[in-house]
């Protein structure tokens, strides 16, 4: 359990033990030679999954995907240098979307630096300001003070990838020579004295934080007065997505509120849990004159606000008052508007609500003119729209993402790229009862990690999916590195339009050059042969039935990618003339 070998050796293994005691799972290991003790004592720790990839970005981003899956902190370790400079991008989105990463970045002592020593430069604040948490330990020095020095500091790092908002810990961790587990007569010494049974004795498996009981003002009573109130579900990962679903039909129920859907969220997953599911809301919020008349007087925001650009203005224009709720301390409120936070999880003020509710029998008795006009400017756009995309017989990527939420077997995890891939899943996602579980990287909105996030997720779980267009995949095709380590099944829905397609909704469309060469990038790649420098399956799809077979059961081991080949200029177009039309035909009584 504890490696008595050497002073390094002996630090870095109560350094891992502790970890594993508070309830560790999985370490991602970079290779290099400064941080040699940590990776031979997370190698060697069998209750410990221990992962070694090559590429620090792509491992990162890994890390970054098994620890959204299961919502406890993953392990990224790496050596002295810019080694752990390539972490940065996870960690930005790790920090903006409250995903729990602990970095260990090993580091020359202090007299090697400031001297042009080899591969140094400054770790410390290595982040900035982005780490819940950061610090420089100690040198490893085998005295038990100092032992219960570096064990108290894990156990705080545990915590403060946790607590009170999930995100980033960087320890820096610096080093003397021996490197290697060289015996050291002098460490030896130590092992008799070392009390292990007490010594861990107080660490638990896990660490139960709960954010304490709030004083906040509660709402409900103003909520119910209201005729004219929407609900917003924005993007959202929960741990227990029915257990959240459950909660945002019971408030709308209740209220006689439609709610808005966000596909990023488990809400359009779970549609039989809801009758007030509004998903194009999009579409809808397009027609002018409609979007006049249901301006309402109440927004109750769960979360982020959702993708759509047109509701944002929406909202923005008609300055309602709005409740945000969220137990994340961050300002949620990008529009700046007439907004009140509520710092707690919809399921814990559902618990407060139904308990309210309980002692009152008062309900609202207002007309629901209102909610249904919602309903049946939905049930006509989905209408339209799903009758259009059934005959629809080019390949148009818009499509893809339609037929993924009627294709996909139950409960399939799903990770959706940035750019055209996020926004195709938001206008056209089918509400269904699947139960397909969506992630995403939508904190820094980058396409940094594509690949690499989705089989983290993927690794050792169920059979996964993930859409992205071209360019978001070849960013990171180091993460097919990953491969000949990762256990499980990705499905990659491979969009190549052969360029940026959201480039071609931006004015900077209308100046080429430099558009085509400067912006939307064409990279004129094969991926056949791609794939096939990787050992990865490949498949060029060449009808929709054949791709929805294809989704129908999903492979249990290796990595597939399933390449559509579309337009990005005449996709464009497509949605910039379709999504008005749906919006115009809306005919209500």
């Amino acid at each position: 359990m504890i490696d008595f070998r050497n002073l390094n050796i002996l630090w870095s293994s109560i350094l891992v033990e502790t970890l594993q005691r508070l309830g560790l799972a999985t370490a991602i290991i970079c290779p290099g030679s400064r941080s040699t003790p940590l990776t031979i004592a997370f190698a060697q720790h069998q209750a410990i999954e221990t992962i070694p990839i090559l590429d620090e970005r792509s491992a990162a981003f890994f890390a970054l995907g098994i620890a959204k899956k299961s919502g406890l902190p993953v392990v990224l370790v790496c050596t002295s240098g810019t080694a752990g400079a390539n972490f940065y991008p996870a960690v930005i989105e790790a920090k903006e979307s409250s995903v729990p990463l602990i970095i260990l970045t090993a580091d020359r002592p202090p007299q090697l630096r400031n001297c042009h020593a080899g591969q140094t430069i400054d770790q410390v604040k290595l982040y900035g300001n982005y780490p819940n948490w950061q610090a420089e330990l100690a040198l490893p020095k085998a005295d038990i003070g100092m032992l219960r020095y570096l064990r108290q500091n894990i156990i705080h790092a545990w915590e403060r990838s946790l607590f009170p908002v999930k995100g980033v810990v960087h320890l820096n961790l610096p080093f003397q020579e021996p490197l290697a587990p060289t015996p050291q007569p002098e460490v030896e010494v130590i092992k008799s004295q070392f009390p292990i049974k007490d010594f861990f004795a107080h660490i638990p498996n896990s660490y139960p934080f709960t954010l304490p009981s709030s004083s906040l003002s509660f709402p409900f009573q103003q909520w119910q007065s209201s005729p004219r109130g929407i609900i917003i579900a924005g993007l959202a990962q929960p741990a227990k997505p029915e257990q959240y679903c459950r909660a945002i039909a019971y408030l709308s129920e209740t209220l006689q509120f439609p709610v808005l859907a966000e596909a990023l969220s488990p809400i359009r997953n779970y549609a039989d849990l809801n009758p007030y599911l509004i998903s194009t809301y999009d579409c809808i919020l397009r027609n002018e004159r409609l979007a006049s008349q249901l301006t309402p007087d109440v927004v109750i925001q769960v979360g982020e606000l959702p993708t759509s650009k047109q509701l944002r203005s929406w909202l923005e224009q008609t300055q309602c008052q709005r409740w945000i709720i969220s137990p994340h301390p961050d300002n949620f409120d990008s529009l700046n508007g007439n907004s009140v936070h509520l710092r707690t999880s919809i399921e814990e003020l559902i618990d407060r609500i139904s308990a309210y509710c309980q002692k009152e029998t008062n309900s609202s008795n207002f007309p629901v003119d209102y909610l249904q006009k919602w309903c049946e400017a939905d049930k006509q756009i989905r209408k339209a729209i799903d009758k259009t995309m059934e005959t629809l017989e080019v390949f148009y990527d818009g499509k893809a993402a339609w037929l993924l939420s009627r294709s996909l077997p139950p409960q399939t995890p799903i990770f959706i790229a940035n750019s055209m891939s996020v926004r195709n899943v938001e206008f056209f996602w089918q509400p269904n009862n699947s139960k397909v579980i969506p992630y995403f990287n939508r904190g820094a909105n980058g396409i940094d990690g594509t690949l690499s996030t989705a089989l983290g997720i993927a690794h050792r779980h169920q059979s996964a999916v993930i859409l992205t267009g071209d360019l978001a995949l070849l960013h990171d095709t180091n993460g097919f590195l990953i491969g000949k380590k990762f256990q499980g099944h990705l499905t990659i829905i491979l969009i190549n339009n052969n360029g940026g397609g959201i480039f071609e909704a931006l004015p900077i469309a209308e100046f080429d050059p430099p558009f085509e060469e400067c912006f939307a990038t064409p990279q004129q790649i094969d991926y056949g042969k791609l794939c096939a420098t990787y050992g990865v399956e490949y498949k060029l799809i060449d009808n929709w039935a054949w791709f929805e077979d294809l989704l129908s059961t999903l492979p249990t081991i290796g990595i597939r990618v399933l390449e559509i080949p579309t337009n990005r200029k005449t996709d464009t177009l497509w949605l910039q003339n379709n999504l008005p039309i749906f919006a115009r035909n809306i005919i209500l009584s």
